[in-house]
């Protein structure tokens, strides 16, 4: 049995997402950032980061946080959404990255200075709406030459990406983004008719 700690964010729903798509035997302990519930001892035992989510299998004793780290122990220890060896194991891995170390943050700096910020900041909303539509564009050249986020099969690449580009359309309400990238919006529709994405999407919505 896994232990998810999450909560309703983009990050929390790669976590369940892919506990759903691998048919692993999970529970959740909502973690209520809200409430700051992430800064307690006992989920910084596990999450020194004090972010979520974070993941402990019961069965080997380890615990893992940062969501790249769990994506790819999930599907290590499944054999499932990342290739073993080769060159499409390392496609996977690249867009993965990518999305950790650029879509992830900088749509985080969108939403926060387009929702969050108590007052408004011209120069930060141009510039990550900027360096969004970038991004956009080089998700949209790569969905326009394969059907997946890292080629012809679906991965832990196209999990991490979709809860970002949801809440870019839903939340942040920045759908106009979205107006000039087919590619991305056939791909959002076609990964968001899987079963267990649906499913993975509203995990710790009820604790909410």
């Amino acid at each position: 049995m896994i232990t998810l700690h999450t909560w309703t964010t983009p990050n929390g729903f790669k976590a369940s997402i892919a506990l759903e798509e691998l048919g692993l035997p999970y529970k959740v302990n909502p973690i209520n950032i809200g409430a700051d519930d992430q800064f307690k001892p006992e989920f910084l035992k596990i999450s020194p980061n004090n972010k979520i989510p974070a993941i402990v299998d019961d069965e080997t004793g380890i615990s893992v946080f940062e969501t790249g780290a769990i994506l790819v122990y999930l599907a290590e220890k499944t054999g499932k959404l990342l290739p073993a060896s080769g060159e499409a194991r390392y496609k996977v891995l690249e867009w993965l990255n990518w999305q950790m170390g650029g879509l992830g943050p900088m749509f985080g700096q969108l939403g926060h200075f387009t929702v969050f910020a108590p007052e408004q900041v011209p120069y930060a909303q141009n510039r990550y709406k900027t360096e969004a539509i970038r991004l956009l564009k080089v998700l949209e050249t790569q969905l326009s030459k394969h059907a997946y986020v890292a080629g012809e099969d679906y991965s832990i690449a196209d999990i991490a990406i979709y809860p970002w580009i949801n809440t870019l359309r839903t939340f942040y309400k920045q759908e106009a983004l979205l107006e000039a990238t087919p590619h991305i919006n056939a791909w959002f529709a076609k990964v968001g008719a899987r079963p267990a994405v649906q499913k993975g999407m509203t995990i710790g919505k009820e604790a909410r």
